[in-house]
């Protein structure tokens, strides 16, 4: 403890409210001497209402001899409850003292820290928990501000694209072949900016929270999933396995279907030719997807959660994206209070395993 902290003033105030009980036998005993001295001469005056009235007050006073007795706990309660007021005040004068340091702290100085240093007292140890709330605080802050920068950034580059080919189609005549390609282009750009502006609402939605939950079969989902994507990934050459066993997951059914969705589409996407999908259901992990695609270096892996993520390596599908697949599905996990994690042996592809709580089936 500090020669300042509350504990230490509390110690410091029970040991003075010890020493001041001592005195009370003697303030009490005191307090019936002037009691006794000055009730019987004051019955003796001569009264100055009715002499009945002063005389029935000095009977009652005799009467009744614990009234002084009681006189004399109530005039120590107040002088307690009096003199206990500025006394808590300055127990807990440390920890008011910690109120212009918090409250000044915004986003404008999220660094600002106050570093108690490593003592173990209890406002030591409460200086290094508000650190460490401020710590994570900043770095959600800034994953924030990060974020709006890149989603600005990437509304920002397709609405430029589109900008430019219609100042190119108002500049000049065009003939039908450029016109079509012109066309092209824009449809392309446009629904750039629909995948973008959907995954958005999607993370948004996700990071919100389940607004209801269910009991739902994630091995029926998982299978409705990928039989939608068996197609293109045969057109690809990739041939997809599926080991699914019967899995209860407590949430909603359709960030369910978007979480495997978005995993299957990645598998699909950054594969190679005649490559394989692997999509396991079960008990732990809830849902397994291996991928055969290009080679990841295990350090860049936990990077591929993080929006507007890209590997710049060959993939199957060239039809972009924005960037927010893994991101999405992170984010879905989450609010299923489940877990997702990558991993890779810098060969032979991606492996990503989801977890959720078990639910009695």
């Amino acid at each position: 403890m500090t020669a300042g902290s509350p504990a230490r003033r509390m110690l410091l105030v029970g040991a003075f409210l010890l020493i001041a009980a001592q005195f009370v036998p003697w303030a009490s005993a005191r307090f019936l001497d002037l009691w006794s001295d000055f009730v019987p001469p004051l019955c003796s005056l001569e009264p100055l209402g009715s002499p009945a009235e002063s005389s029935y007050l000095c009977i009652q006073l005799y009467r009744h001899p614990s009234i002084p007795h009681v006189l004399i706990r109530l005039l120590f309660v107040l002088l307690l409850a009096a003199a206990c007021v500025p006394l808590i005040r300055w127990c807990l004068r440390p920890v008011r003292d910690l109120v212009p340091l918090i409250s000044d702290v915004g986003p404008q100085n999220l660094g600002h820290r106050l570093r108690p240093g490593s003592g173990s007292g209890e406002l030591a140890r409460l200086g290094r928990a508000i650190d460490d709330m401020m710590d994570r605080i900043a770095v959600g802050y800034e994953a924030q501000r990060r974020f709006a920068a890149d989603a600005s950034h990437e509304l920002r580059t397709p609405l430029a694209v589109q900008r430019t080919l219609i100042e190119v189609s108002m500049a000049h005549t065009l003939s039908a072949d450029q016109v079509d390609l012109l066309t092209a282009q824009l449809l392309q750009t446009n629904e750039r900016n629909e995948r973008l502006i959907e995954g958005l609402l999607v993370l948004s939605e996700s990071d919100r929270g389940l607004m209801s939950s269910t009991p739902l079969r994630l091995d029926e989902i998982t299978a409705a999933v990928v039989d939608a994507h068996r197609k293109r990934a045969a057109e690809a050459g990739i041939t997809i396995t599926t080991h699914l066993r019967p899995r209860v997951v407590l949430g909603e059914q359709v960030l369910l279907e978007r979480l495997v969705s978005n995993l299957v589409q990645n598998a699909v996407k950054y594969n190679r030719e005649e490559g394989t999908i692997d999509v396991r259901v079960g008990d732990t992990p809830a849902l397994t997807i291996v991928n055969t695609g290009d080679d990841i270096p295990p350090d860049e892996v936990s990077a591929l959660f993080e929006p507007f993520r890209r590997r710049t390596a060959a993939r199957i599908d060239h039809s972009g994206g924005a960037g927010l697949g893994l991101a999405i599905a992170r984010s879905i996990t989450r609010a299923h209070d489940g877990t997702i994690a990558a991993s890779s042996t810098g060969q032979d592809g991606l492996r990503v395993d989801v977890s959720f709580p078990l639910v009695a089936q």
